[in-house]
Formats: structure tokens, sequence, C-alpha cells
């Protein structure tokens, strides 16, 4: 049986913001913070605050979709990483302030994204749209802000991109 819509996004999302945090503490302990702030993985990709606005953007999106309303507003106006940070921590209590059954209960809505650009995609359920849009466009601004971080000399490696998943560890069986 399929996950239910707010099984599959809120607590994923939730756990990599987290995540995210954790990254940047990692990395200001590593390195030099401006240096990093203004890297990017390529000439024509947003800096690393951007990325980190950008999932934070795409996730509390994805959720007001979900319900039929508007996101909160946040500025893009993070400059260090104490105020990514807190951005994350915003994001991350708005996404528990759904309450699953109203989040679910907007699965079957339609949702039309239309870009600056005037460009858009149609989605026939909001379902649709989590999956195929919303997840991935969140993991891959989660994934480039990982990326930047590595290559600025963060010693971040896989666990730390799975860190959500630290509770869950076990050891392997003592051989006998």
């Amino acid at each position: 049986m399929p996950a239910a819509p707010y099984d599959s996004f809120v607590p994923h999302v939730v756990a990599m913001l987290g995540n995210m945090k954790a990254w940047l503490d990692k990395a200001a302990a590593q390195g030099d913070e401006t240096v990093m702030l203004n890297a990017r993985l390529a000439p024509d990709m947003h800096p690393l605050p951007r990325q980190i606005q950008m999932a934070s953007d795409g996730a509390k999106g994805a959720a007001a979709r979900m319900i039929g309303d508007d996101a909160p507003a946040m500025p893009d106006t993070e400059n260090s990483f104490a105020e990514l940070k807190d951005r994350c921590d915003k994001t991350i209590a708005y996404l528990r302030s759904f309450d699953p059954a109203s989040f679910n209960a907007g699965a079957q809505r339609e949702i039309v994204l239309t870009f600056p650009n005037g460009a858009g995609i149609k989605f026939d359920t909001a379902e649709r749209f989590l999956n195929g849009f919303a997840l991935p466009n969140f993991y891959f601004h989660a994934t480039a802000t990982y990326a930047i971080l590595r290559q600025q000399g963060a010693e971040l490696g896989k666990a730390d991109f799975l860190m959500h998943l630290a509770p869950f560890m076990f050891a392997p069986p003592a051989s006998t």
C-alpha cells in the first residue's frame, strides 16, 4: 500500500533540513564561512545560500499547495550560516504545523505551477506533484548544498547526508 502524501513528504523533508543544518555546523568548524557562502558548483548555478533558500521555498510551497493555501513569505536575505539554519528551523516548524489528515485531503487536488518565465507544469493530482516534482526538486537543492560544502573542503560523507537514519542504525551480529 502506498504511503499517504504527508508520510511520503513531510518527515523526509524535515529530516533533510535537519541534516542540512548539521552540515553547516560541520562546515563552519572546518572552513571559511564567507568563502563557502559565495561558492557555487558551476558558473550558471546559484551559490550556497540560494540553494538552501530554494530547498526551503520548495518544501513550504509544496506543503501549502497540498492544502490550497499560500506558504509564508521568507525574504531571501540570509548572509550567514546562522541565518540559513534559522531559515531551516522556520521551514521545519511550518511543515510540522500541518495536520496529516488535512495535508492528505489535498492529494487529488490539481496543481498548476507557473514559472517566472511564463512556462509551467500542470499536475492532475497533488500526489503526482509531490512525487514527480516537489521531492526531486527539494533533493536537487539539498544535494547541491551538500556538494558545494564538500567542494569547499567540508569533511562531509554519505553518513552526513543520511544522518537522519542514525536512530535506526544497528551493529552487525557478532560472529561466533
